[in-house]
């Protein structure tokens, strides 16, 4: 999602961030992650050190925040600032954390503005190290990240990459801002009912093929599921996204499996299903597939009177009798007549927890929109319907559904 299309959402929406920035080139990222949040709905109060402003200006923060930038521990009519920017946040992330920096904070040091703020605040730390690959690999560097752990910071790994120019790649690179902001978003949700468990996430279409070069498939592009599965981590769920083709750029934090036809997503959520706690089978599974896929491509003049199909194998119902008793099962139900009753339908055949049904050709819902209408109905209770919603927000309405459901299920264990 780029940075023009955010908007005010769960869970940054009206949170308090303290985005420290330290002294390195990778400065730079931080001016985007801060427009984000901003966008995102959170207040971000920027914390420079001295060395960050030779880098990236103060005022570029302020005019993508809205707010002033703190950039000294002492200062007239301020004394104890650093008490109340502490108290006040939700979260403080520093970005970049310079080997320097790192350094300070493990000594507990609280000689600057960002130090002191560390030492005083009660709100999770995100630690975002960025520094040359030789910096990151010193046995000096790996015990102050090891302290600060200890602390209870959580620490970002940089990314592998194209560092400082002259210097070639490896570890050490600063993650991009959309991937730091879903850190900080996983931050900031804090331990939940989902926090530790294991969810399979099922999404996108799948690809029967015709021939070599055709398939029978459908208008599905993941988004639903991706949704899911991003959200699902931000909840800090260990998440499995098992998915048919799409252009999606695959969920922070997720574990990324690939299953283009029916029977390749039926053997791996076989494959994963023990030990999972919670299921969601957001993917279009395709319902028929060619008896008999040609082995080279059918040309033209060679066109069949017909292609023989037969079904493919039912993913979710083959889960069954396979399902730790625990395991709460989510279907979903694209639907065009008596949408409600065979919604209902579903959910009893297959023994389902909950069902989100989708009408068909509803403008603005279903395949290839960002947004989605949908019915969620329980095995007990009325159907719930929810307005027309960006699909991150239906992941999470349905996802507090589903946190209910986990906690009945753990009390009744």
């Amino acid at each position: 999602m780029s940075g023009a299309a955010l908007a005010p959402r769960r869970p940054w929406r009206g949170r308090r961030i303290v985005l420290g920035v330290c002294g390195g080139i990778a400065a730079y990222k931080v001016a985007q992650l801060a427009r984000d949040l901003t966008q995102l709905g959170a207040e971000v109060d920027v914390v420079m050190t001295r060395s960050a402003r030779r880098f990236v200006g103060a005022l570029t923060f302020e005019a993508l925040t809205g707010r002033p930038v703190r950039t000294r521990l002492i200062e007239s009519g301020r004394a104890l600032e650093h008490i109340r920017l502490a108290r006040e946040a939700d979260l403080v992330c520093v970005a970049p954390a310079t080997a320097d920096f790192l350094t300070r904070a493990a000594a507990g040091r609280g000689n600057d503005l960002l130090g002191a703020v560390l030492l005083a605040t009660r709100a999770p730390v995100l630690i975002c190290p960025a520094m040359n690959d030789a910096m990151w690999a010193h046995a000096a560097t790996r015990a102050n990240v090891d302290r600060v752990r200890g602390y209870g910071y959580v620490v970002v790994e940089p990314a592998v990459g194209p560092l400082a120019h002259g210097e070639g790649e490896g570890p050490g690179r600063l993650p991009d801002p959309a991937e730091l902001r879903e850190h900080i978003g996983r931050a900031l949700v804090g331990a939940g009912p989902l926090h530790g468990k294991r969810v399979l996430v099922t999404a996108g279409p799948t690809r029967e093929p015709v021939d070599a070069v055709r398939v029978l498939s459908n208008r599905s592009s993941g988004r639903m599921g991706y949704a899911l599965a991003a959200a699902a981590w931000r909840r800090g769920a260990d998440v499995l996204l098992i998915t048919g083709p799409t252009e999606l750029a695959p969920p922070v934090g997720a574990r990324l499996q690939r299953a283009d036809t029916a029977d390749a997503m039926a053997e791996a959520v076989g494959a994963a299903l023990h030990g999972a706690d919670v299921l969601l089978m957001a993917a279009a599974v395709a319902d028929f597939r060619p008896a008999a896929a040609a082995a080279g491509k059918i040309k033209k003049r060679e066109q069949p009177d017909a292609i023989a199909l037969e079904p493919t194998p039912d993913v979710l119902a083959e889960t069954r009798p396979c399902r730790p008793p625990h395991l709460v099962a989510v279907g979903f139900a694209l639907e065009t007549d008596d949408a409600v009753a065979n919604a209902r339908a579903k959910l009893e055949q297959k023994a389902l927890d909950l069902i989100v049904l989708n009408a068909a050709g509803e403008p603005g819902a279903g395949f290839e929109v960002a947004t989605n209408r949908v019915t969620l109905i329980g095995r007990d209770g009325e159907p719930g319907e929810l307005p027309l919603l960006p699909k991150d927000e239906v992941a999470e309405r349905i996802l507090d559904h589903i946190e209910t459901l986990v906690e009945l299920k753990n009390v009744g264990a």
